[in-house]
């Protein structure tokens, strides 16, 4: 017996004021359910999850009416929760903990008259620690952290900030195609390097957005899958890697990830290599990410994740679509829920003008905390071995 994803709904993204993240949160799980044909009453399992304002939990079933639920839990691996709630809600309905499993992310950091940078400020976290050493020295915001990182691949395998911007370009061009992407307007290298610095060598342009909004997916076995109303999107493999780098001599932050044991295990577990995936669904919260998960997955060597970038492979018509409806870098940021929703359409056939060729096999990452988590989920069309 497989499992597939049969649901999916997505409330307004972007700059949608008004609602609380518990609303929006109710609201996708309401979308989800109606779109795989199933009313609220046929859910035993809820996972919940939020961004850094902590909410909704797990009063979201309350919300919702839900009544006797045989799995309810709120999850969080930061960027990485999407692919595990998935995985935690498939092998759920696989050891028959529960039979039809909603699983939602919700965040609202945007205010109205306040910039997006200001969103996820945080100054008033308490420093303590190691952590406090890092603040002292200027490292106090996530951003400053990534460009650590993307400085340090840089500096061992000569990456380049064009390279970087050659990620930011063809994930642009995807979300052209995609009606409900916040940035649609094409743009170039030179755009790139022209944007501002937000921690060098990061400029704006390799960094995601903020939006407010909520996205859920459905989970039940691929038997029932065959009655519901939308085509099943089925799990082949799910893996998690959480590589905890040391901030001391002799680390490999920067130049690895958890993307290298997560995507093994998914993979093994799917009966895939590199060469099967047609598609792959990245965590962009920025374009280094995308570059050091496609190495990490072994899409290319290591070291050599800026010039596949720079080859053209990753955008339309490129040998290996990737972030297909404009990722976190233009379309919407629902941290894991972004690539996993855009894995559900493509599978779907769903994609309109954005549509890539073949997704028979489509690889969907998560990256949560700064290169802490990650999960990995391989998805198909089709049942597993069929």
């Amino acid at each position: 017996m497989g499992t597939s994803i049969v649901g999916l709904g997505m409330t307004e993204l972007g700059r949608v004021y008004g609602r609380s993240p518990r609303r929006l949160a109710a609201d996708a799980v309401r979308l989800a359910a109606a779109d795989a044909g199933l009313a609220l009453g046929d859910l035993d399992g809820l996972l919940v999850s939020h961004g850094m304002g902590g909410s909704p939990g797990i009063e979201l079933a309350d919300t919702l009416g839900l009544r006797d639920l045989r799995l309810l839990a709120l999850v969080n691996s930061y960027g990485a929760t999407a692919g595990a709630m998935v995985s935690y809600a498939a092998m759920s309905v696989l050891n028959g903990s529960a039979t039809t499993v909603a699983c939602v992310f919700a965040d609202a950091p945007l205010k109205p008259e306040q910039s997006a940078g200001s969103a996820y400020n945080r100054s008033s976290r308490e420093w303590y620690g190691f952590g406090g050493m890092t603040a002292a020295l200027g490292l106090r915001s996530v951003n400053s952290h990534y460009a650590l990182a993307a400085q340090r691949h840089m500096a061992r395998y000569g990456t380049t900030s064009e390279q970087l911007g050659a990620i930011a370009v063809a994930t642009r061009a995807w979300a052209s195609g995609n009606p409900l992407a916040q940035m649609r307007e094409p743009i170039t290298i030179e755009d790139h390097q022209a944007s501002r610095w937000v921690s060098e060598p990061l400029h704006l342009l390799d960094c995601c957005l903020v939006s407010n909004g909520a996205i859920a997916v459905i989970v039940t076995s691929a038997g029932r899958a065959r009655d519901l109303a939308r085509p099943p999107v089925h799990l082949w493999g799910w893996g998690q890697g959480h590589p905890g780098h040391r901030k001391e001599r002799g680390s490999d932050f920067g130049l690895a990830t958890g993307a290298a044991a997560s995507g093994a295990a998914a993979m093994k577990m799917a009966g895939i290599t590199t060469a099967d995936v047609d598609v792959c669904e990245l965590y962009d919260c920025y374009t280094y990410t995308v570059l050091v998960t496609l190495e990490d997955y072994g899409f290319c060597a290591k070291g050599e994740g800026g010039a596949f970038a720079a080859s053209g492979a990753l955008g339309p018509g490129g040998s290996l679509p990737t972030n297909t409806g404009g990722g976190q870098l233009s379309a919407y940021y629902m941290w894991g829920m972004t690539p996993l929703s855009e894995a559900v359409i493509q599978a779907r056939g769903d994609g309109g003008q954005r549509q890539a060729p073949s997704t028979d096999v489509i690889l969907v990452s998560g990256n949560g905390g700064i290169l802490d988590h990650h999960s990995t989920l391989v998805v198909s069309p089709h049942e597993k071995g069929a």
